[in-house]
């Protein structure tokens, strides 16, 4: 079997991702600084963990390569280690934690030999929170990235990152999945309340992505034939709401641009280059979840 390592295969899309890979053929290495907790996504039995701190680059190189008799060979990075979200650490840390890691990541994975790459990238590079609209809806990749947290714009030099490194080497393969808000099952219980006030998740465009849509968004990027960079928006096929989309857009964003046809509730995060690109193709919705 192929292996492949998940840095942070611990975290909330971690888990689901390490599940998936699993499932699919793949030899996975879970490589993050804490065990997974309880819940729907418990340790593997044939899952292999390892205690790293990606934050020095003498583990990352050990970790990409062989550790003892856990593994030795690795053919695959899924790159989702980082503090997870703006404003759980101050800006300098979570600047030096991410962008430190990642660089480490990368570049212990080139010093490995290991070309297939894929990582998470972020929906927050679009521009969230929204605070100043997006140019169009539903966004899509085709506009440079707007930052607007210390967080978004580590994920900004990330990608910018991964294209020079591509271009130092015309063999290596990195893809950035810009995944909107992980959730699971449990967390729908939530979702109808949304309703009652439009302006709770303007922030994304009313975005999420099932952890396990996302877990099949990284296995699909894995399996993609390609060379160099590329970025896709990872996002379920529904908004959040239960509320049409056009009456979302008049009431929160009403002098957006409207580029095609919106559907009542499909995303605003467009998926139509994931899809047409990677086959991706969502298979849950909270609205089937809850009935």
């Amino acid at each position: 079997m192929p292996r492949v390592v998940v840095t942070g295969g611990s975290g909330k899309l971690g888990r689901a991702v390490v599940a998936d890979l699993l499932e699919h053929g793949w030899d996975v290495a879970n490589l993050d600084r804490t065990l997974p907790p309880e819940g729907p996504y418990p340790p593997h039995p044939r899952s292999t963990f390892v205690r790293v701190d990606f934050t020095d680059y003498g583990q990352a190189v050990e970790a990409l390569s062989a550790i003892d008799d856990r593994y030795s060979g690795v053919d695959a990075l899924v790159h989702l280690a980082a503090l997870p979200a703006p404003g759980l650490a101050p800006n300098a840390a979570t600047f030096s934690n991410n962008m430190t890691t990642t660089y480490n990541v990368f570049s212990a994975a080139r010093h490995a030999g290991v070309r297939n790459i894929v990582w998470a990238s972020s929906e927050t590079v679009l521009g969230l929170p929204f605070d100043t609209p997006p140019p169009y809806v539903p966004v899509d990749e085709e506009y440079p990235p707007r930052p607007e947290s210390t967080y978004s714009l580590v994920k900004t030099l990330e990608e910018e990152l991964a294209r020079q490194l591509c271009r130092w080497d015309p063999q290596l393969k990195m893809i950035g999945l810009r995944f909107s808000n992980v959730m699971y099952p449990e967390d729908y219980q939530a979702f109808p309340s949304f309703d009652s006030d439009a302006a709770l998740r303007k922030w994304n465009l009313w975005g999420y992505i099932d952890a396990r849509d996302g877990a099949q968004a990284v296995r699909r990027a894995l399996d993609h034939e390609m060379t160099g960079t590329d970025v896709f928006i990872i996002a379920n096929a529904d908004t959040v709401m239960s509320r049409p989309n056009a009456e979302l857009l008049a009431e929160i964003f009403p002098d957006v641009p409207v580029r095609g046809e919106l559907g009542s509730n499909d995303t605003l995060l467009s998926i139509d280059k994931a899809r047409r690109v990677l086959g991706y193709q969502p298979e849950h919705s909270w609205r089937d979840e809850l009935g």
